[in-house]
């Protein structure tokens, strides 16, 4: 039947003159970037807030005018320096009096936001360019404020590096591989706590905070490694290697995680008094702006309650300041929207406590002075605070749970208003100073815009138009994403978007490829813009959707975490209605619906096909979890509890429970070298399947990570899944 509708719709298309435009393929997609939209990026402020900088070929710094665009100086050139050490570097980072740079080489990467690199300091006033350290790769190297040293991580260990004498002091030395961390956080708090860099500059360079992690007892997750090819790791080519790090599962004993402070001076260290549970998260630690104190962030194992300790660096003593506390868990958010104002005498705190994400004003007593947003909607971004102007700025979805717009409210709260004007999808990057602020905006048919405004909103010049993008796309048939909205059978109204087929006809019934990721305030229903390969399936003859279930952003706090200690069930019945809808749209063939997604929507897709039964024609399933049992304690605790207090919760809605549910057809796919969701939640998966007597399909990509890429990869897993589909849906 369809063979015959796309050979009928080929017949009419060859007297039609659009059929002279290209289609897109899947190399378009995955290898070329044809529709990669550009952006600005790498662009540091100066400090007058007048002039940015940016990375040139990856061998010079170029200065710019912010107002007018023009190029007012090359910082720094490779090409200028005898018998320079380097050819290129990756990025750079400016001493807080702009005259030294630090310059990063060599980049290898650890997990996703560490890496090992070699690094080269530039000073401008002795024009001379020298190794930070010659003594092996180091970590997260960084300035003093001061601009006299550089803090580093090497071998799991800090050092200082003075710039004045060429020296380079060993803080700590008790570092080693899978048991103590000086500085650098162990894998679970890097990649649920999103940082890598756990220390910090004191802002008067007297002093340096780390945290120490002791990992001894966490136990070990070991991965077979083998000779692969891009790259190939010719150590394994007879024997696989075993890579083995601390990995945490839910319930499982965490990193004790200590709080420490270095007396540059004295060379001594102080332990920091952050209470006698060891059993706890240290998510970070910030300087008050007079460096009188460090504020110690101290979560409890249900992060349900954030503690705020203010430690005094001579003798590590602390006193409470202020606590967050939550009946479900403190969203991640806190973190970094905890901001200490520069006068040091107020500090801004996003919570929840009304229902939606909002900013709140504190003294430096610890007492609230003043709620700054409030409404039924989330404050999604703090970007930051004018002292000059006593304005606060932030990004929030008030408009709709689909766009994000920029706004601003005074110190006072006097002076409120919106900067952006578009509606869609705006992000800001401020300058220093906040004299000028760059505005990224996107709608669903609005490739990316890069403008640049005065911190009034008033526009200056445009960035970045991708008007060749545009141009580009004319030549193209490319079907555009739409909203559609609709109400489950419980009553509760979601959003979603969806891709017709080119060449659209209403009284044929198409195929469906339902696409989700359903985690925990993520969002996939968002007014942007983006050419992706489910544009290639719906150019193939596919009606492609996505709907955001419960749990997921920008809706308030009880739709976000209403999945508490049940992760899967609300999301999955949520994705089984969607079915059900698209079934009772007259274009959409009911009987070959597909269900696909990557890690937690490769969870979402094993639950929905088990609970969809014959709603599902087919689905696929990347890295899925399995069991949550098997991943880590940070993420899976914050949203489930340990499995001893809530067994239930971890193995109702595991697709190892129900595996018999499924009668579409499944293909099951995963990178031998996850670290992240480990293969073993698809070889436990599969097992599940045989024994239960369900026929699927499997691919493992050596050596591949969660991301799956890597030489050939991407392009031999995407027409992998598009094979798939098709063969299934499209006979």
């Amino acid at each position: 039947m369809y063979k015959f509708i796309f050979l009928l719709m080929l017949i009419i298309g060859l007297a039609n003159p659009a059929t002279s435009q290209q289609k897109i393929s899947l190399e378009d997609i995955q290898l070329h970037g044809t529709f990669r939209a550009k952006g600005v990026s790498g662009l540091y402020s100066m400090n007058d807030g007048l002039h940015y900088t940016t990375l040139d070929g990856g061998s010079r710094i170029l200065k710019y005018n912010y107002r007018t665009g023009d190029q007012t100086a090359v910082v720094f050139d490779l090409a200028t320096i005898d018998n320079a050490p380097i050819s290129q570097f990756s990025s750079y980072e400016f001493s807080n009096d702009e005259s030294k740079i630090l310059l990063t080489t060599e980049r290898a990467p650890i997990y996703r936001h560490s890496f090992t690199a070699q690094y080269y300091i530039w000073n401008s006033v002795t024009q001379e360019l020298s190794p930070l350290s010659e003594k092996g790769k180091q970590q997260l190297a960084t300035f003093s404020p001061d601009g006299e040293r550089v803090a580093f991580v090497r071998d799991n260990n800090l050092f200082v590096k003075s710039l004045k004498f060429g020296t380079e002091s060993q803080v700590t030395t008790d570092g080693q591989f899978n048991q103590i961390i000086n500085g650098a956080p162990d894998w679970v708090y890097e990649e649920e706590f999103s940082f890598s860099k756990a220390f910090a500059w004191s802002p008067d360079s007297k002093f340096l905070a780390f945290m120490r992690f002791d990992e001894t007892e966490v136990p070990q997750f070991s991965m077979s490694m083998f000779k692969g090819m891009a790259p190939s790791h010719e150590e394994n080519a007879l024997y696989p290697g075993d890579y083995r790090f601390k990995y945490p599962k839910a319930g499982e004993k965490n990193s004790i995680v200590s709080v420490h402070v270095y007396d540059i001076k004295s060379k001594t260290t102080v332990k920091a008094d952050v209470g006698s549970e060891t059993d706890q998260y240290i998510p970070r630690i910030k300087w008050m702006a007079d460096a009188a104190d460090l504020a110690v962030m101290r979560l409890n194992r249900k992060q349900n309650q954030l503690d705020v300790l203010l430690v005094n660096p001579f003798t590590g003593d602390s006193r409470l300041f202020y606590s967050e506390k939550n009946k479900r868990y403190v969203a991640e958010e806190f973190l970094d929207d905890f901001t200490i104002l520069p006068d040091n005498d107020y500090l801004v705190i996003n919570s929840e406590r009304s229902g939606y994400a909002q900013l709140y004003l504190y003294n430096r007593q610890g007492y609230e002075v003043r709620q700054l947003t409030s409404g039924d909607y989330d404050v999604t971004k703090f970007y930051g605070f004018d002292p000059k102007k006593k304005i606060f700025y932030y990004q929030a979805a008030k408009e709709s749970p689909m766009q994000r717009e920029i706004y601003y409210v005074s110190l006072d709260g006097k002076k409120k208003g919106r900067l952006s004007q578009q509606d869609g999808t705006n992000d800001a990057e401020f300058s220093s100073g906040f004299q000028y602020y760059i505005n990224t905006y996107t709608n669903l048919t609005t490739p990316k815009q890069t403008t640049l405004h005065s911190n009034d909103g008033k526009l200056i010049r445009v960035l970045e138009d991708n008007k060749a993008l545009q141009e580009k796309l004319a030549d193209y048939r490319i079907a555009a994403r739409e909203f559609f909205h609709f109400e489950t059978s419980e009553g509760v109204a979601l959003n979603g978007w969806m891709i017709k087929p080119v060449n659209f006809d209403p009284n044929v019934k198409y195929p469906v490829v339902m696409t989700q990721y359903s985690g925990p305030n993520s969002q996939e229903v968002l007014d942007n813009f983006s050419i992706d390969w489910h544009n290639y399936l719906a150019q193939e003859g596919f009606v492609v959707a996505c709907v955001d279930p419960r749990g997921t952003g920008a809706r308030g706090e009880e739709f976000r975490k209403c999945t508490y200690r049940q992760l899967g069930k609300y999301e999955s019945d949520d994705q089984v209605e969607t079915a059900k809808y698209l079934g009772s749209l007259p274009f959409v063939d009911r009987d070959n619906i597909a269900i696909w997604g990557w890690s937690y929507g490769g969870f979402m897709t094993l639950l929905s096909l088990e609970k969809g039964g014959d709603l599902f024609k087919a689905g696929i399933a990347v890295a899925p979890v399995t069991n949550w049992r098997y991943y880590d304690t940070v993420y899976t605790e914050r949203f489930m509890r340990t499995p001893r207090e809530n067994p239930n919760g971890y193995d109702d809605n595991s697709p190892l429970s129900h595996p018999e549910g499924i009668t579409g057809r499944l293909l099951l796919i995963h990178g031998s070298a996850d670290d992240n969701v480990h293969v073993q939640n698809s070889m436990e998966f599969s097992e599940a399947l045989v024994q239960a007597g369900i026929q699927f399909d499997m691919a493992i990509y050596t050596n591949r990570n969660h991301s799956i890429y890597g030489g050939n990869t991407r392009l031999h897993l995407y027409r992998r899944m598009t094979d798939f589909l098709k063969a299934n849906l499209m006979k």
